[in-house]
């Protein structure tokens, strides 16, 4: 035995080492045919994971890092009609927050508003009466906080007097300076800039009448001021509800093998199912009233979204029975676009009898309508004017509400997506569960929209007319 194994030693390792080779290879076969990872993936110093020896695939990344690469499901959605619900359509485009609970607290921040109105009117003495004291007013606006010492306020559509003799009106309105501020009443004491002369004395405050439009400008200093009124902003913390969507498609087996006249398979049902899902989210999410309801028959607590026409700050209306001119189009763009904090592009929509109002509008070299332009996936027709751009589409969804007459301008940088569950697709078995002989498919999205900078976004409403 011991002459046999010396003899036939070398034979018997290049055999074995023949039979390794095929083990070898029959392994990395099989691991290559079922696609399971051969590099080594091995945690980095802060918490990351590293790959060597092999290049980075999909299906290692999915394991690994299954958050780094979008679902299809998503990108499917922007692709469905996008026309028809441009909110949803831009606030997908734009991304979602994640949140961790069906209750969403957000803050938004507000701007110090620039214009308030004479309560009451203020009326200049006449020469026998004047006296030096009447250099300064008392004035009491409608709202008093918003002006501070040293603001400079202009008085629209009171003029003011040239400064060589003080009794020609000037181009100029009327500009006042704040020297002081009443701690109980608020009451304002205000000198003149650019006052009136009445008998001797000069700059004196002339008749300012109730209602008057009160401009707040720029703070004035002295060279020897060093500190101003104070000014800060704060957050106003706010609440919604994020709304659980669902929509369930099947099909028979029999349907399925049926033979069809045209191509419709599952995939045709389950789009037109998206793009019906996404209307009644579109509506939702527009004028949805927050609140939570509880179903007997299911046991349950039922949360609704608040939507976003509830929560715009701010507000516009006209007159339907009149013909809409480029003038009224340009007031509607410039309280659309001034003294909010807002963007110089925002979105326009609406109805079809409102949309249909702007596109009779004859538009100058003033206010441009351009060529359609392309933005989040979707074709929009551009209006251009000093104050900003608009790009305007019809919305069927506020026909659908009844609301045709009926308008919204959003900025779209400060409207912001919320979602407890991503837009998902799940498979049912009905067959192996025993329900029913079919192919089910449940779509589910948990979500909602917040407006950051309230005061951004504008309702339009038509004028009701006053029955009496």
């Amino acid at each position: 035995m011991k002459e046999f194994l010396l003899k036939w030693k070398k034979p018997l390792l290049w055999l074995a080492g023949f039979v390794a080779l095929l083990v070898c290879w029959h392994i990395w076969e099989s691991l290559f045919e079922t696609g399971v990872a051969l590099a080594a993936v091995i945690p980095g110093m802060s918490g990351g994971k590293l790959v060597t020896d092999e290049p980075v695939t999909t299906h290692l990344v999915r394991e690994n890092s299954p958050s780094l690469l979008r679902n299809e499901v998503d990108k499917r959605i922007v692709k469905i009609r996008p026309m028809s619900t441009p909110i949803d359509q831009l606030s997908r485009w734009n991304g979602a927050r994640k949140a961790s609970s069906m209750i969403v607290d957000y803050y938004s921040v507000d701007v110090k508003p620039t214009k308030s109105y004479m309560k009451t009117a203020y009326a200049s003495p006449g020469s026998s009466a004047v006296n030096e004291s009447h250099k300064k007013a008392k004035i009491d606006a409608v709202d008093n906080s918003i002006f501070e010492v040293s603001d400079t306020i202009l008085v629209q559509g009171v003029k003011g007097y040239e400064l060589s003799d003080g009794k020609t009106l000037s181009k100029a309105d009327l500009v006042l300076y704040v020297s002081a501020k009443d701690e109980e009443t608020g009451s304002l004491t205000v000198y003149p800039i650019n006052g009136l002369t009445i008998g001797t004395i000069v700059n004196c405050v002339p008749s300012i009448p109730a209602n008057t439009p009160l401009i707040r400008m720029g703070r004035a200093a002295s060279e020897l001021d060093v500190q101003t009124a104070q000014f800060a902003t704060l957050p106003v913390k706010s609440q919604n509800y994020c709304q659980i969507f669902k929509m369930q498609i099947e099909q028979s087996t029999f349907q399925k093998i049926a033979n069809k006249e045209v191509e419709w398979d599952f995939s045709d049902a389950e789009e037109a199912a998206i793009y019906d899902m996404r209307l009644g989210m579109e509506k939702s999410f527009m004028f949805g009233v927050k609140s939570t309801i509880f179903d007997p028959r299911k046991k349950e607590n039922v949360m609704l979204t608040d939507g976003i026409w509830w929560q715009a700050g701010n507000h516009y209306t006209y007159n339907p029975t009149v013909e809409m001119t480029q003038n009224d189009l340009i007031d509607m763009m410039r309280q659309a676009f001034i003294g909010n904090g807002g963007n110089r592009r925002k979105v326009l929509i609406g109805g079809s009898s409102f949309i249909g109002r702007i596109n009779k509008i004859e538009m100058t070299k003033v206010v441009m309508a351009r060529e359609d332009k392309v933005q989040w996936g979707i074709d929009f027709s551009e209006i251009k004017s000093k104050f900003g751009k608009l790009y305007v589409l019809y919305s069927e969804v506020f026909d659908d509400c009844g609301m045709t007459d009926y308008g919204f301008i959003f900025d779209p940088e400060f409207i912001q997506k919320w979602s407890h569950v991503p837009f998902d697709a799940q498979e049912l078995d009905l067959k192996k569960s025993g329900v029913r002989n079919t192919d089910a498919l449940v779509l589910t999205e948990a979500s909602c929209l917040t407006l950051r900078y309230p005061a951004a976004h504008m309702r339009i409403e038509p004028e009701i007319p006053d029955e009496g």
